[in-house]
């Protein structure tokens, strides 16, 4: 395999000569910085803009005001809350909202296994990231549901990756149904 791991080093695979990293490596990075993994590959993290954060904040109460008014037992995470996603140290990410229904689950350091619902909100450099790589990994990963949020489509995509279900495209002018947390509707009409 490769040289042996130092923290925050990564190691390089000898017959790939590419650079293997580890949850290791995303801990020892600086406390501002941030950055995901997936297979073993690192990809920082932009800072937010505006009205991702302004998107993401309204997501949250929603989600968040739903669970407690209905007494559910999932919780919902705003990034940035790690997520150990294949239980293992090559993979890790920040979903933009994590909804966890499995409690065993949680600790203090995130949520080691697949969220139930991972919701990304894209900005033009994460479109691939989103679209592509993370809807590869939370299929494999067992997400249940997968929404991608695009501010500049004013679209939002659901995947219902539990029973296989193909992408659902909405717009900004309706409400979007969860298929995991009952009677839950999301509205983007702030942002439409």
């Amino acid at each position: 395999m490769g040289n042996a791991l130092r923290k925050g080093e990564g190691y390089f695979m000898e017959n790939e000569g590419k650079k293997i990293y580890t949850v290791t490596d995303i801990e020892a990075l600086p406390e501002r910085e941030r950055a995901e993994l997936i297979d073993g590959e690192m990809f920082t993290m932009d800072c937010p803009s505006m009205t991702h954060q302004d998107i993401l904040g309204g997501l949250y109460m929603q989600i968040r005001l739903h669970i407690k008014e209905k007494k559910g037992q999932c919780q919902a995470f705003l990034a940035p809350f790690a997520v150990y996603i294949m239980n293992d140290v090559h993979n890790y990410v920040e979903p933009d909202i994590s909804v966890i229904c499995d409690r065993d689950k949680l600790d203090e350091k995130g949520c080691h296994g697949a969220p139930d619902c991972a919701v990304e909100i894209v900005s033009s450099s994460s479109k691939h990231m989103d679209y592509v790589r993370k809807l590869a990994l939370y299929h494999a990963a067992g997400v249940r549901e997968y929404w991608i949020v695009d501010p500049m489509q004013k679209s939002v995509v659901v995947y219902g990756l539990e029973h296989g279900e193909g992408a659902a495209l909405h717009h900004f002018s309706e409400k979007v149904e969860s298929g995991i947390l009952a009677g839950l509707a999301l509205d983007f009409s702030d942002w439409k």
